[in-house]
């Protein structure tokens, strides 16, 4: 028996329970592992509420992301043993493949073995910012050396890990938050500017940042802000929307996407993960960076797995600065 979090209704973060349930043993490429530290992710508060693009049965289990140690594998699987310190690619569906819990069970193809001295914690605030910014970014937008790039919510997770990517490659990060709070860590975290939403004109600033227009934007609110970054757009550019945070009607800039023929894209991270050949480029991408040390996560803060209620509290407040993860 191993402790494992399911919830039982959707709702707030008082359905999330702590359970004794029977892991059975890895299938055929499976392995089984031995959970150290999980990542949390908003993707988790809303599967969580009944509002995430996938609908559990119930009872069901959730969670995108953890770090551990292989304890068994199944048949048919190489390069993997008993001992290795592994961490998870997040799956399409985290009700068929849940990682919230002592003891976990993933396709030996969502594995992987990273650098030993990034810690386990570290290791579970990876896959998820890391790949969902690099598919963004580098996969899909092809951004360039000196290029600047706007980022919203660039003090979550996946924003700081695109300012990371950003300065990794030379191109210049212009960091998107709401207010003036978080400013200086940006900046601590290599945004080259910094635009606070409520406190300053977003087109202006962008205009005087980058006269000739912003050709990557990369969103995750949508709503009225679209507006603005799109007035903001160099001719032929592309606004990535992987989020939708705004609980405010997203506006279509018709006048702008056809004056400067824009794409406005959306995008899922199941898009890299679910294509072998694009998943490992973007592997590859993201464990150079971490030997490197250009890609740093960033741990906001730390709970343990008895207070992942508290946990998920804290995680919708939005205050955090980086991943939040659960220790176990």
């Amino acid at each position: 028996m191993a402790k494992v979090v399911r919830f039982h209704s959707h709702g707030g973060p008082e359905v999330l329970h702590i359970e004794d349930v029977e892991v059975p043993r890895p299938g055929p490429g499976e392995v089984r592992i031995s959970v150290k530290a999980l990542g949390l992710n908003r993707a988790e508060a809303s599967m969580r509420k009944g509002t995430y693009i996938e609908t559990p049965s119930l009872p069901s289990g959730l969670g995108l992301e953890a770090a551990g140690i292989v304890e068994t594998v199944g048949d048919g699987v190489d390069g993997f043993a008993p001992g290795d310190a592994v961490s998870i690619i997040p799956p399409r569906s985290m009700a068929r493949w849940p990682a919230y819990g002592e003891l976990v069970t993933f396709p030996a193809g969502l594995v992987v073995k990273h650098p030993p001295a990034l810690g386990f914690e570290a290791a579970a605030a990876t896959w998820m910012q890391y790949l969902t910014a690099y598919g963004a970014l580098i996969d899909i937008a092809h951004l360039d050396r000196d290029e600047p790039v706007v980022i919203t919510a660039a003090s979550s997770s996946v924003g700081l890990a695109a300012i990371q990517i950003a300065n990794r490659i030379g191109a210049v990060p212009i960091a998107i938050t709401r207010t003036s709070v978080k400013k200086a860590a940006l900046f601590d975290a290599g945004a080259a500017y910094v635009v606070a939403l409520a406190e300053e004109d977003l087109e202006e600033r962008l205009k005087a940042i980058a006269p000739l227009g912003v050709r990557v934007v990369l969103d995750a609110v949508g709503g009225p802000i679209f507006t603005p970054l799109t007035a903001s757009m160099a001719h032929g550019g592309i606004l990535i929307e992987y989020g939708g945070l705004s609980p405010e009607p997203t506006p279509f800039p018709l006048s702008e996407v056809l004056a400067k023929t824009l794409t406005l894209r959306g995008y899922l991270v199941h898009e890299i993960t679910g294509d072998q050949a694009r998943l490992k480029a973007g592997e590859a991408f993201i464990l150079d960076g971490l030997a490197s040390g250009a890609l740093k996560p960033i741990v906001a803060r730390t709970f343990p797995f008895e207070k992942i209620v508290e946990a998920h509290r804290y995680l919708e407040l939005g205050e955090q600065f980086g991943k939040i993860v659960v220790t176990i």
